[in-house]
């Protein structure tokens, strides 16, 4: 037998952290004196001793520790696998938003201007006078598809917007479209001063509210967004329609979807193809719903000539192979043009969902 002193040396946990999990019944001591209450262990419980500290030093909650340490040892690693991807991603998140703080702090101070374009703050002596901008040419359709009796997505685009909205449930059509509706202030030639990260949180909330007001508890949606701020192009996401970017011939996908098999795979419980096939595939961890509220993906993307995005529903990521939206995309038409033939992809794919597309190109355009 060990004292808790010598218990605790050799476990590398203190004296105070085991008489914490003596009373959360995480780490009972072998013996405990009837007289003094000194807690003795045993040689045989540092093995879980010192699992229950390398758990904690990796920051995972008590209540896991607790699952984890009763578990055999290959089961154990799963759990401490899952543990760690969720952490990963959550830090990816967190990592994204870092980002966006900085680029837009950074431009503020630069430019004396908030990089959401809005006149807050003294003006710049710069002169425009030949110098290249850069604008958006866009185009939005969204179609119902081949099986569904109606269409429950809205797709937009305009001079600053580009959205995707997928609704579900008895009123997911309004609840899509009032998603939409409540992003077109954004629209407006003088964005409300303050940084676009919270114009488009108040957004989203703003969004949260009208799918309230149109369908409470009976529908919801997903949202994907850009908001061009005359440089850059602000994402908001929330669910699983998608944003990619196409630069210099590769396809990239800028979001993340919010979906229960998503966070599986992310967590190592599953892989990409066998999510394909999951009974749950399509079912959501995040979207605008009146039960909870969202916390959206936020992200700033640079804007380089020749950039083009699109802004999609599942209806045409889940049956259409990114490969193949690659090639369309780079087919040289123009936006409608493009907008159609992924549309018209999706259909020959058997359009089993409503489909929604937005294609915006970033061109140079002479002050």
């Amino acid at each position: 037998m060990l004292t808790i002193g010598a218990f605790a040396k050799a476990s590398r946990l203190s004296p105070k952290a085991l008489r914490l999990y003596d009373e959360l019944d995480l780490l009972r001591p072998a013996r405990v004196d009837p007289d003094t209450g000194y807690r003795y262990y045993a040689v045989a419980q540092l093995e879980r001793a010192r699992l229950v500290a390398w758990l904690r030093r990796i920051g995972m909650p008590l209540a896991e520790i607790r699952k984890v340490a009763a578990l055999p040892p290959a089961a154990a690693a799963g759990e401490i696998r899952a543990y760690w991807a969720r952490i990963e991603t959550e830090t990816a998140v967190r990592r994204d938003l870092a980002a966006f703080l900085v680029d837009h702090l950074t431009e503020e101070s630069r430019t004396g201007r908030p990089a959401d374009g809005s006149r807050a703050g003294p003006p710049t002596a710069v002169s425009r006078k030949d110098t290249v901008m850069l604008e958006l040419r866009h185009f939005a359709h969204s179609d119902t598809g081949r099986v569904r009796p109606a269409n429950q997505d809205t797709a937009y685009s305009g001079r600053r917007l580009l959205a995707v909205a997928d609704g579900f449930g008895p009123a997911g059509a309004p609840a899509s479209s009032a998603a939409v509706e409540a992003l077109k202030f954004l629209e407006s030639e003088e964005l409300p001063a303050g940084n676009v990260l919270n114009l488009l949180q108040d957004a989203v909330d703003g969004a949260s509210q009208a799918v309230h007001d149109v369908a409470g508890d009976a529908a919801g949606t997903t949202l994907t967004a850009l908001l061009w701020t005359g440089s850059r192009l602000a994402l908001v996401h929330v669910g699983d329609s998608r944003a990619y970017l196409l630069r210099d011939g590769g396809l990239f996908l800028i979001t993340h979807d919010h979906t229960v098999v998503q966070a599986m795979i992310d967590e190592g419980r599953l892989t990409p193809d066998e999510a394909l096939a999951h009974p749950q595939a399509m079912l959501l961890a995040k979207a605008l719903t009146a039960r909870s509220p969202a916390a959206p993906d936020l992200k700033l993307h640079d804007a380089l000539p020749g950039d083009r995005y699109l802004v999609c529903s599942d209806g045409l990521s889940r049956v259409v192979p990114e490969e193949r939206i690659a090639a369309l995309l780079s087919a040289g038409t123009a936006p409608d043009e493009a907008v159609h033939a992924l549309v018209d992809e999706a259909n020959r794919a058997g359009g089993p969902d409503n489909v929604s597309c937005v294609v915006a190109d970033v061109v140079e355009t002479a002050a």
